[in-house]
């Protein structure tokens, strides 16, 4: 890795604090997620959800290839499905399942360590045909972090993700997030060197808070229809959010919405690069 990543720089104040899941604890990242009685379905059912009423193919839209992310335009009507901090066995599962389901495509941001914990799922959400960007190593604030400290974090992070898909059907794609949405100016033009497209977020589900299934569908729906379109983030860490995703893209599709797949331009040389680099 060139000196010219882990150069210190002066610190620049930017910072754009907005509501994203707060850092995995560290049993979270370890431990399965079980379901409890209070969710409004189980999870674990929901790969076998059918859509009540719409017919396979309706809710998908078109695929939005990239290589910047000011290519990233959406029309009215149009939406796209992130999820943050995974991949975890369980609720990612399921969510995979329920996307199959809709017949829909939707971008992961991996947290590093999660891929490291369960590479079969990272695998098993490329073999479905989703798009993977990466989220950082270990969910840390870069804006709280040292230059040098936060681009490591992001190369180990990248490194981790690219590693866990090997072998699978696709590979790393150069989309990355925040966490938190937490920036600095010195650490996006960073990214924008390495040709990293950082993805924002129109939509936050909020789906971190305590609140019920229907309470996040409802909030999301709003926020949603007030815009007519958006990037809508959610997080395939929490069981809530397996639980309330068949009846949010329910919603969706009852609307009219359309969910547009996200892709880069060009991500298999990206992610041979990181997996041959992490090898080495």
């Amino acid at each position: 890795m060139s000196s010219l990543r882990f150069a210190v720089l002066v610190p620049l104040v930017a910072l754009a604090m907005a509501g994203c899941a707060r850092p995995p604890k560290e049993t979270e990242l370890a431990a399965p997620v079980t379901a409890t009685p209070a969710m409004a379905r189980s999870y674990v059912a929901l790969p076998e959800v059918t859509p009540r009423h719409v017919p396979r193919g309706t809710l998908a839209g078109r695929r939005l290839v990239v290589s910047s992310a000011a290519e990233i335009q959406l029309r009215p009507g149009e939406v796209i499905l992130t999820f943050d901090d995974g991949p975890r066995k369980g609720s990612t599962e399921s969510i995979l399942g329920t996307l199959d389901a809709f017949n829909v495509k939707a971008t992961f941001l991996m947290v590093g360590k999660m891929a490291d914990s369960y590479p079969a799922v990272a695998r098993s959400v490329a073999d479905h045909g989703h798009s993977i960007g990466s989220h950082t190593y270990g969910h840390l604030n870069l804006a709280k972090a040292s230059q040098e400290e936060a681009m490591a974090d992001v190369y180990k992070g990248e490194a981790a993700v690219a590693r866990a898909l090997k072998g699978s059907g696709g590979a790393l794609s150069p989309f990355f997030r925040f966490p938190y949405l937490a920036e600095t100016g010195l650490v996006r033009a960073s990214l924008g060197e390495q040709n990293l497209i950082v993805l924002g977020v129109q939509v936050d589900s909020q789906d971190y808070l305590k609140s019920s299934p229907q309470e996040v569908i409802d909030r999301t729906l709003a926020r949603l229809d007030k815009r007519g379109s958006g990037i809508i983030l959610f997080h395939d860490i929490h069981p809530v959010t397996a639980a309330l995703l068949p009846e949010f893209l329910q919603a969706l599709a009852d609307r009219g919405y359309k969910v547009v797949q996200l892709v880069s331009r060009d991500p298999g040389p990206f992610g041979e690069d990181l997996v041959t680099a992490s090898t080495q």
